[in-house]
């Protein structure tokens, strides 16, 4: 296995997760306010089901002593305590901006030197500022070079090792690119793209071959190959760059959405405290006691604000766990010695 081909673990992040992750598109691809929704769905349809499947009436429950008020009282403290929590947490994505102005010199000289660094080696003349088109120029920068690599290959057991690696890279760079393209950043699109080029291994599989053929490749080749290394490398930091701006524009949406959300929950937590009266709606339909339907709806607009946090920390932390190392690093118990799952 001289350029690592055959035991590497797939390009897109969807098949490097384990094959018992049924919830991956709930967890990543789906719409966050389509996920709390659904959270929201299954929570109202739980309590209706329990408490219609109960050996004691739910009318009869809901009924003797108040149930619902220390249910409403919780969730109007916890309503309370959670936007608390969201302008903490707002004021921690606010202060990655906040600095002194030799900080935020040292910030904007890092980003353009980077920049720079990006565009040279991606035979740029200026670095897109858009990120999507940014990561996109160094994506197709990486099969112009992989493809000067393959050109420059010596024939022979070498050659076909070196054009298993280049096959593989361009196809994955080609995929992503397409991926990349009309991405606005702000969604998740621009990030999902980016997890699908597995750079990491492709920077490990490049190593081996260089490792595993030396002076076979020859001078030309070992520059290409050397060229296209730096490419990768430098694909890393601009990966994680984005994702981290990502993170901070998804936690504002967060921020923003659960404080509008505190208001309905709220609301209703305590007009249920003062004014619901379970034994006001003895009737039922279906067998489903309208008691019990009120109760269920009341609750599951109060537990908005959680449905959302849950929703939007779902996505962020199964990225973050997946994405822990910047480079060919295995955090992760896997079956080959080769796997790497950045």
């Amino acid at each position: 296995m001289t350029d690592g081909s055959e035991d590497k673990p797939s390009d897109r992040m969807r098949e490097r997760v384990p094959r018992n992750s049924r919830w991956f598109w709930v967890v990543l691809d789906a719409d966050r306010r389509a996920v709390a929704g659904g959270l929201l769905v299954v929570l109202f349809c739980s309590m209706v089901v329990a408490g219609t499947l109960l050996p004691t009436p739910a009318y009869a429950l809901l009924t003797d002593g108040d149930p619902h008020e220390t249910l409403f009282n919780a969730l109007v403290g916890s309503t309370i305590t959670g936007v608390t929590l969201v302008l903490t947490l707002s004021q921690l994505v606010l202060s990655q901006e906040l600095g002194a102005v030799g900080d935020q010199r040292d910030r904007m000289e890092g980003a353009m030197e980077f920049r720079e660094d990006a565009a040279n080696a991606a035979g740029m003349d200026v670095a897109p500022t858009e990120p999507s088109a940014f990561l996109r120029g160094l994506v197709a920068a990486t099969r112009e070079q992989a493809d000067a690599l393959a050109d420059a290959a010596p024939d022979g057991e070498t050659g076909d090792a070196v054009q298993r690696y280049v096959d593989n890279l361009t196809g994955n760079a080609r995929a992503v690119t397409d991926q990349l393209e009309g991405a606005q950043f702000g969604d998740f699109d621009v990030v999902w793209a980016a997890l699908n080029y597995n750079y990491s291994w492709k920077i490990y599989a490049g190593e081996r071959l260089r490792s595993e053929h030396g002076d076979a490749l020859g001078e030309d080749a070992d520059d290409a190959l050397s060229d296209l290394l730096d490419t990768l490398a430098l694909f890393g930091p601009a990966r994680e760059h984005f994702k981290t701006l990502y993170f901070q524009w998804e936690l504002s949406d967060l921020s923003r959405t659960l404080l509008y959300a505190a208001v309905p929950a709220l609301a209703v937590s305590i007009v249920a405290v003062l004014l619901l009266d379970p034994s006001a709606h003895p009737g039922s339909t279906l067998g489903v006691s309208h008691a019990l339907v009120l109760v269920s709806a009341s609750a599951t607009v109060a537990v908005l604000p959680f449905t959302i946090l849950l929703a939007y920390i779902l996505r962020i932390v199964t990225v973050t766990k997946r994405t822990l190392s910047i480079g060919p690093f295995i955090l992760r118990e896997t079956e080959r010695s080769g796997d790497v799952d950045n």
